[in-house]
Order: structure tokens, then sequence, then C-alpha cells
């Protein structure tokens, strides 16, 4: 066992007030994760070894984790996620696993990346033979739920809770378990 690795999402981020307020800060979130031993990534990486094989865990700062604190301006999401960043914190050529909140990342992540691993959607709450009607994210149901591969592989969790409508149909609460076996290298 490696431990437990955590990122933040939005809502980490835009239910702390004085977080929002101030514009930065440490989250109540990370705060508590911490305090229990539980490291958080923000644009940050660690180097891990599993059965003599090495591989790099990235964790990418939140992308929209700011809103500003005057709801009647048009509303603009700040990010502090700083993708080129965390990559050139990688030392060397063993393979990377990219803990990205939002997916939508994905359509930058370079091929040095071999695994990006994202929740944010929710599934999209509401599903229906396969499909997504609403997904917060650019887009659409390439992101809602699943596995796709682009430059690397993305598998995206409908994670546990609710975000604006309190209910989900078609989209159960899940927990994701990914076992890596063999090679795990980054796509040629």
């Amino acid at each position: 066992m490696l431990g437990v690795h955590a990122i933040l999402g939005n809502h980490d981020y835009w239910d702390d007030r004085t977080v929002q307020r101030e514009g930065q800060g440490t989250t109540v979130s990370r705060r508590a994760l911490e305090a229990v031993g539980i490291p958080v990534y923000e644009n940050d990486v660690i180097r891990l070894t599993k059965s003599d094989r090495p591989f790099w865990l990235a964790g990418l700062g939140d992308q929209l984790a700011y809103l500003p604190a005057r709801r009647f301006r048009p509303v603009r999401r700040i990010g502090i996620d700083e993708l080129d960043v965390t990559l050139a914190k990688v030392t060397d050529d063993a393979p990377v696993i990219l803990l990205a909140h939002e997916p939508d990342i994905a359509m930058r992540v370079p091929k040095r990346v071999a695994l990006q691993l994202s929740g944010h959607t929710h599934g999209g709450q509401v599903r229906l033979f396969g499909w997504t009607p609403v997904v917060p994210s650019r887009y659409g149901n390439l992101f809602a739920y699943g596995h796709t591969r682009l430059n690397c592989d993305v598998i995206v969790s409908g994670g546990l809770g609710c975000s604006i409508m309190p209910f989900r149909l078609g989209v159960p609460p899940e927990i994701v378990l990914v076992t890596l076996g063999g090679k795990i290298s980054p796509l040629s």
C-alpha cells in the first residue's frame, strides 16, 4: 500500500468562505486531510515505487477554485491549476499519473502522462441510455463518466455527491478502484 493521496475540488474552495473572501489560503478541507496524515497535492508531484517500478503521482491545483465575491457581476471562475509547472517537477522518464479534479484539462495533457484520474462531473447526475443531458464540462458527454483515451487514458469517476440538483438518476454514487498491472508507460 502506497498510502492515501488527495487533491481538492471546486467545492472544497467554494465552501470555504474565508479562502474565497481572501482569494488565497489553506482550505478547511486541506487542513482536515493533512491533520490525519493525508498529503494534498496542489501543482505538486511525488515519486513512488511499487514492486520495483517507479512512477510519478502529480496533483493539479483546482481549475475552478475561486469565484468573485460579488455575484451581480459576471461570474469569472479562477483556477489555480498549473499543468506545465506541475509536470516540470517530474525529473525522470517514469510514468506519470495525473490527479485533476475537473477532467477538461485532459485536452491539454501531453503524452508524457500515462493516466489521468478525475471527477467533478458526478456523471452528469442524470444518465439515460448512456447519454447525459447536462454535463459540467466544455466537452459534454466525452467527460461525463467512465474511460476515454486521448493523449493518455482518462478515467472520470461518477463520485459520491450531488451538485446543484439534489438527486441522481441512472448514475449511482461510486468510489472507483483502479488497479494498475504490468508495465504502465506513456503513449508513444
